[in-house]
């Protein structure tokens, strides 16, 4: 049997890594309609919401590692996961999408001994990050994490710059020129890259990781970068989980639900990812606020939402939904800014803010958990 390929996502909170997955499917599906293409996708919190787009979108089969870290405190289940995609999808390919805080070396490593250790089941094909032009320059300053992530790949994929000037664009590439490397990239067309050029890259550098490359501390290789690891990119995002309980067929209060998505300020709230039930108009950002809002019957909808910009993607009858979920009115995780976790767990168990339709309160509970 040819070995399966891996290709390795990463990127910071919402850079575009789902966006970019889900637009090379068709790309690969237009060449070969029985391509089967698999997902192992880490996410914060312990809700499943991008692995349930992307199942949504005919990726053939989705692994879900929440609620920690793949390149640490997960890594010890990637060796499974990674067997039972294998197993029961038989994949044409398999790809790793991280959950925005990874290192892309450790993983790299990792995948590497796996693939000694099973005879050559797998083969690293390659690293890809993925840069958000549009809040490079936000989180950049801030996030170790973000520029470790910029250093360790095969290609860079720069995405949602098209709202931005060409200055704004070359002050990016002037950032990541200042790490040092010399890494391809390549400019999205609105998430989009060819799939030739994401699964086509000489990943040299990637398979070159064997755990034997003397990484410093800071550049986490285990071992005595543990403590340092922790400190740098496991505190650098916190994270809430929210519960909205109700009776059967309850739904969100959409109003109130999208005062909260326009008000949520991106310097403090990187990420609201949510499922959740409405009976009411839900609009993505940039939709026409003046057209008409006539109520429907409750419709399950995945929320992402990303440094101010959000879409809505229904879920038909809540088919493939994950048990994370499990049709309850609202279910959320908020990746927050560091020290905003106190701040916004309060504001939300205060009300106001994600109530029940017809002015219910439900049962709330706010946690946090990262």
């Amino acid at each position: 049997m040819a070995p399966i390929p891996i290709t390795i996502v990463t990127g910071f909170l919402g850079s575009g890594k789902t966006t970019l997955l889900l637009n090379l499917l068709p790309q690969l599906r237009a060449t070969n309609p029985a391509y089967k293409l698999a997902l192992l996708k880490n996410e914060f919190g312990d809700l499943a919401v991008d692995s349930q787009l992307a199942s949504s979108a005919a990726i053939s089969g989705v692994q879900e590692l929440l609620n920690g870290c793949i390149c640490c405190n997960l890594v010890g289940q990637l060796s499974v996961a990674l067997a039972e995609l294998a197993d029961t999808q038989r994949p044409d390919r398999i790809v790793i999408e991280t959950s925005g805080s990874a290192f892309p070396a450790t993983l790299a490593i990792e995948v590497n001994r796996l693939a000694r250790e099973t005879g050559g089941r797998y083969v690293l094909d390659g690293v890809v990050s993925v840069i958000d032009v549009e809040n490079w320059k936000g989180y950049e300053d801030t996030s170790y994490t973000a520029r470790i992530q910029a250093r360790y790949t095969d290609l860079i994929v720069f995405n949602k710059w098209e709202l931005c000037d060409e200055r704004r664009f070359d002050d990016c590439l002037d950032r990541v020129g200042d790490l040092e490397v010399d890494v391809p990239w390549v400019r999205s067309d609105k998430g989009r890259v060819p799939a030739d050029v994401i699964f086509g890259i000489d990943g040299g550098l990637a398979r070159a990781l064997t755990g034997e490359e003397g990484l410093g501390a800071d550049e986490h290789a285990h071992g005595d970068g543990q403590d340092e690891h922790k400190h740098d990119h496991q505190t650098e995002v916190e994270v809430l989980s929210v519960t909205l309980k109700g009776a059967k067929g309850a739904a969100v209060d959409s109003t109130k639900l999208m005062a909260l998505l326009k008000a949520a300020p991106k310097d403090e709230v990187y990420r609201i990812k949510s499922v959740l039930t409405a009976s009411s108009t839900v609009r993505d950002s940039g939709d026409d606020e003046s057209l008409p809002t006539p109520p429907h019957p409750p419709t399950r909808y995945i929320l992402n939402w990303a440094f101010g910009r959000w879409t809505f993607t229904a879920l038909a009858g809540g088919e493939g939904e994950h048990s994370s979920s499990d049709e309850i009115p609202l279910r959320m995780t908020l990746i927050l800014a560091r020290y905003e976790s106190a701040k916004w767990k309060k504001k939300i168990e205060d009300g106001g803010l994600l109530e029940l339709e017809g002015g219910g309160k439900g049962e709330l509970v706010v946690s946090k958990i990262a």
